[in-house]
């Protein structure tokens, strides 16, 4: 099959394509799991940080955990899974114990033994992967391949994030970043918290636009002034000037929310100014988003099922571009998420 692997962390700047294309054997499911055959798979931010060392992969490995497909075999002691030929999506959590206080509190995104799509094991950049079929998600039929894929990340982890925030409807919610989640945050924000406008801070300005053009009632760049001080703001970005310029937007009481699975270190300086007095008394808090739960994943699907206005803007790569999709995020050309499509069965 074909497939995408990443074997070594990269350094950034060496200009060498961080994935090779390589054939390798159509895997086998194990006990418990299921062979899907992949349609589709979104490419995240995530998987920079696998390149680039900043979160620790199981190298070699194939990336990539915003996976759209169909069931084609069961793996031994299979009962209850997928049936053959169903269609599913695989998202970042690709397993966790089960069993320890964590899991059982429902909160099985901080299991110990959490393991990664695309990092732990192998994930949806090729044309089959394995996963446990207690932890794939049925894609309901209003939702086409590629508008899902995007939703199995960006939107669940967009999802877990707004309910974090604990707003109530009308309360001012802020955006740092446009990309692959934030903009689907808007939408849900729009459906769940119809009253409460919207803020966006980004660099890009073609993402403000498409902020101010999604709902957005105010877009600027990271360190302009909002109208409106926010009571939570939702944190996308990769780095950390902007989470110390949303510190400078948020109302007393308010919540910061950093939806990041890590940040760069290039302005990790920056933390040394952070003013206590001016940005965090009142009552102001930090909270951290830590991967996602079953239920995120679920959830999300439920709401674009429900609401058509919940879909993504997306962008299509061929497989064999992956690396081009993601440089494009590292320099930052973002609008929406992309989207490599691998099998055109039901890619649309």
């Amino acid at each position: 099959m074909r497939a995408m692997l990443l074997e070594r962390v990269r350094d950034a700047n060496d200009g060498a394509a961080p994935l090779r294309a390589v054939e390798l054997p159509v895997p086998e499911p194990e006990a418990g799991e299921v062979l899907i055959r992949v349609h589709v798979c979104a490419v995240c931010h995530t998987e920079l940080d696998e390149i680039d060392g900043r979160v620790a992969a199981r190298l070699p490995v194939v990336p990539g955990h915003q996976v759209v497909g169909t069931v084609k075999a069961h793996g031994p002691g299979s009962e209850g899974a997928p049936t053959i030929g169903s269609r599913v999506g695989v998202g970042w959590i690709f397993s966790a114990c089960g069993q320890c206080d964590r899991c059982r509190e429902g909160r099985e995104n901080l299991c110990a033994e959490f393991r990664g799509t695309g990092c732990h094991v192998h994930g949806g950049y090729a044309e089959y992967m394995t996963a446990p079929s207690t932890f794939v998600h049925p894609i309901p039929d209003g939702l086409d391949d590629t508008a899902a894929a995007p939703m199995l990340c960006g939107g669940a982890i967009g999802l877990r994030s707004l309910r974090l925030c604990e707003l109530v409807d009308g309360q001012v919610l802020g955006l740092t970043g446009f990309g692959g989640s934030n903009h689907q945050v808007l939408q849900l924000a729009r459906i769940l918290l119809p009253d409460s406008p919207v803020m966006v801070w980004a660099r890009n300005p073609d993402q403000r636009r498409q902020a101010l053009d999604s709902g957005a009632a105010w877009a600027g760049d990271t360190h302009d002034v909002s109208p409106h001080l926010a009571d939570a703001i939702i944190d996308t970005t990769p780095v950390w000037e902007p989470v110390m310029a949303a510190l400078d937007q948020l109302a007393p009481g308010g919540r910061l929310v950093v939806n990041a699975i890590s940040k760069e270190e290039t302005d990790r300086s920056l933390l040394a100014g952070l003013d206590y007095a001016k940005q965090l008394w009142m009552e102001r808090s930090i909270r951290s988003v830590a991967n996602v739960t079953r239920s995120d994943i679920r959830d999300f699907l439920a709401l674009a099922a429900a609401h058509a206005q919940l879909r993504p803007l997306t962008q299509r790569y061929s497989l064999e571009d992956a690396n081009r999709a993601l440089e494009e995020i590292r320099s930052g050309r973002i609008r929406g998420a992309k989207v490599l499509e691998i099998s055109r069965a039901r890619a649309q």
